[in-house]
Parts: structure tokens; sequence; C-alpha cells
């Protein structure tokens, strides 16, 4: 007898072929758990997606706790994170890892409806013998991938999976919404973000007369004078690089900490920051810090750079810091100690506005001009809770060679709170860009809870395993 040929849906042959190129092994048990119990806790902790959670399991709930599905919710790598569903679901579950701090990735355990969905970045309906793993040709799922609006990278994906040879087609449609309205309440955060950046830095847009475009630090337009630019990305080089506008402009990145200035050609250098006058009412120049890490102290202002001495720099980061201004018996103290008094502060000060130009007010001693900063930013960001942005922009200590005793208080405190947050809420990218700077690669236990919650097979663990090496033999 001759039987006709199964046919295979398009998504299924293709999730197939990729199935057998990552050695995905059919025969076997279950998938694998790649976070203990207490990694799994901090994964949960730091990911974007933890807020949404009573939404999402409040919108599902009639699905996954009157029937027999069973909820999931895992991160951009497939690894579960949240379950919801009856006993017997959740026994049945268990038995193949379809739980809490097991992997779910295509490449891990073959086609299914989370690993799929993530591969092909849509939503997914994968049933019974669909499944390249024997073990799974009794469970049927749908699976959809959430999206963040702000990088348009996959954050994570939501799923219904059940003892069933074929959900109801409904089900599919069902997980794709709810992924549109996590995506939904994510872009609304996002739209806040930005207004909030907006109404900081618009007025020094507004400055540049036509000649400037605010980016956020994902790359998306945010403001712009031309017609047409808000709305769309450009690729952010580092600070100072050129960037190529969508009109096919070029323009300057400047760094504004959770933000860039673009500055386009004629930006630079139409306004003398020191004569106030020749700009319009209300509107100043622009002065951003570069204080933190290793690197030259500088700041920029109207677009020109000016590289910093340490004393400037280091009084520029105390008036940064107290916007309402310093006396100078204040501040001598916080540059010196007790040491200090008024009339050493004086002539630093002179030399300060001999470069600078007259930002740099008197009684008391103040800036004169808005004032955006890297570690003003970093410390705005822990403030809300942005774990992730406040880690990337700590490229290392403020101002590590200063002696001044206000500016050492300031260097330990922010450094005990970015190391403390990044280990409690950071998650994984966030804990590895800490430790890539100076006082993270010499952090034992940063690397340690790195190694911890990086899942098996990540090119990161590597190097990662190599400097917990070398700290513990006592190599610098």
């Amino acid at each position: 007898m001759v039987h006709d040929p199964v046919t295979v849906r398009p998504p299924i042959s293709e999730s197939w072929r990729r199935s057998r190129e990552a050695g995905v092994d059919a025969g076997m048990a279950a998938a694998p758990l790649v976070f203990e119990r207490d990694v799994l806790a901090d994964a949960r902790a730091a990911h974007p997606l933890r807020p949404l959670l009573p939404m999402l399991q409040a919108l599902l709930r009639r699905v996954a706790d009157e029937t027999e599905h069973l909820m999931v919710i895992t991160d951009e790598a497939g690894n579960a994170l949240w379950t919801q569903g009856p006993p017997a679901a959740r026994r049945a579950a268990d038995a193949i890892g379809l739980t809490e701090g097991f992997r779910w990735s295509e490449d891990t355990v073959g086609t299914n409806g989370i690993g799929t969905a993530l591969a092909t970045g849509r939503p997914e309906y994968v049933y019974a013998a669909e499944h390249v793993a024997h073990v799974l040709h009794g469970w049927s799922c749908a699976g959809a991938p959430i999206i963040d609006p702000d990088t348009g990278r996959v954050v994570g994906c939501i799923d219904v999976s059940a003892t069933v040879e074929a959900l109801h087609p409904a089900t599919v449609a069902l997980v794709a919404a709810a992924a549109r309205l996590a995506e939904a309440r994510l872009e609304n955060e996002m739209l806040e973000r930005d207004e909030r950046l907006r109404e900081r830095l618009l007025p020094h847009l507004r400055g540049l007369r036509g000649t400037g475009v605010l980016v956020s630090v994902s790359g998306r337009i945010l403001a712009a004078s031309a017609d047409g630019l808000r709305g769309r990305r450009v690729l952010v080089p580092e600070p100072g690089g050129t960037v190529l506008l969508p009109d096919g402009r070029t323009a300057v990145a400047e760094p504004l900490g959770e933000a860039f200035l673009l500055r386009l050609p004629g930006a630079q250098g139409q306004v003398d920051a020191s004569t106030p006058a020749a700009r319009p009412a209300g509107e100043g120049p622009l002065l951003t810090l570069s204080l933190l890490g290793d690197g030259q102290p500088h700041a920029h202002l109207d677009g020109r750079r000016y590289d910093l001495t340490l004393r400037h720099a280091e009084i520029l980061a105390l008036l940064a810091l107290h916007p309402r201004g310093l006396s100078g018996d204040r501040l001598s103290l916080y540059l010196y100690g007790d040491d200090g008094s008024p009339g050493t502060v004086r002539p630093e000060i002179h030399r300060l506005r001999q470069q600078l130009g007259g930002i740099v007010r008197a009684r008391p001693y103040r800036l004169g001009c808005p004032v955006e900063a890297d570690v003003l930013s970093v410390r705005r960001m822990l403030d809300e809770g942005d774990v992730a942005g406040a880690v990337r922009l700590y490229e290392g200590e403020l101002l590590p060679r200063s002696d001044a005793p206000a500016v050492r208080a300031e260097r330990d405190e922010l450094a005990v709170r970015v190391r403390r947050q990044a280990l409690d809420r950071g998650g994984a990218d966030a804990l590895w860009t800490y430790v890539r700077t100076e006082p993270g690669g010499a952090d034992l236990e940063a690397l340690e809870r790195l190694r911890a919650v990086l899942p098996a097979g990540d090119p990161r663990l590597a190097a990662v395993a190599s400097r917990s090496a070398r700290l513990l033999s006592g190599d610098p």
C-alpha cells in the first residue's frame, strides 16, 4: 500500500532543519536545568517582564487555571522564569522540565512553541508529533515573543501548553494578544521616559537653532528640527564619533548620559558660551561632564571639548552634585578637608573661569547653566530602578585619583550602590557589563554570581571562569 506523503507546515519544516543543524537529540528525556532556585530568583528580579507578571497572569488565568493548560513566561533565551497552571498540568510539565529554571530554546530541545517563536520572532503553534523530541509528542503549545519597543530586540516569550493532541485555534491568538499587550505596556513606559528626557533636554536643543538631534542610547530619534526624523533610528557611535542621519546628513555624537545630542554641521561654536547676551532669552549653554572611570576627565560646553585638570574636575563634580551652590568655606572643606580655606579655592575658580567662561558663578559658587554629568545620570537611574542603564553608564569610579574628602565619599557611596544593585537585581547582561569595569573586574563575588546565572554554552562563561581563577590564584 502506498501512503500519501505527510504535508508539513513550512514553519515546522524550517524549525526541524534548524534543530537538526543544532544537533538536538530527539531521544532526550527533558529540557536541561540552567537556573538553580537561588539564581532563578535573581533572574526573575532583573527581568523587564517582572512588573508585567500580574497583568499577564490575570489575562491567561482563565485558560491556565480552569483547564489543563499551563502558562509559561521565559526570558529571551527561552529560560522559563514563571509558570502557572493546575496541579495535574504542573506535574506533567515537571516530568519534562517545562517549569521554572529550565531552558526551552529551539537549539536545546528542538521544535517547540517557546523556542520556535523565539527563533522566528512571531507567534508559533506546535502540536504533537511536530515536536522534535519524542517525549513532547503528547504535548501541544502556542508561544508568542515579546519585543522591547525601545531596542527592537526580543525580551521574552509567553506560552500556553497542554497535554492534548491539539490546542484550540484561539490559543495562538490569545498568546499573541497577551504579547502585544505586554509590548504596549513596555512602550508606554518607554514613552514616559522619552518625555522626561525631552522636558529636561529640549531647551538645549532649541538653543542649537535647528542644528541638533536628540537620540536615545538605543538609537531612536526623540526630537529633531527636521520633519520626518522623529521616531526613526540611527546607529549611535562612540562619543565624539559621527552619525549618518536618515536624511543623509552627518552629525557628531555628544553623550548626555541617558541620551545623545547629535550636533549637525554648524552647531559647534556658533555661540560664545561666555557671552550669555548672544543667546535668546531663557536659553543657555549646556555643560556635560565625563567624570567616571580612569580616562581623562573632560567637559563639553556647546559641543566643544575641554580636558580638565583633576582639581577643576573635582570642583565641577562638587558643583554639579550641589546645584544650589556652595560657600567658599564649604567648597574648601569638601576639597581640602580641615586644611583648606576660601583663599585656596579662589585661584582655582579664577583659572576654571578662564577655561570655561562665565558659567561658574560666585556667592555662592555654583554653575550658571544646565548640567548633564555621567555621575548624575547613574545616580538618577539607580533611584529609578534602572539597574541596566546605570551599570551601562558606570564606566568606573568617580575621579579615582582624587583625594578630595567629599569626592571620596561620593565615589565610595556610588560604587557600593552600583555593585549592590548589580548583584541583587542586575541579571546576566548587567553583571557582564559591571565585571568589565575596573572595580567589577576585581570583584570575585560578582564574577561568581555571573558565572552562576549564565546558561551553559554561553560564550562569556570562559572569560568569567578565567578571570575568577586569576583572582583566586592571586594574579592581578
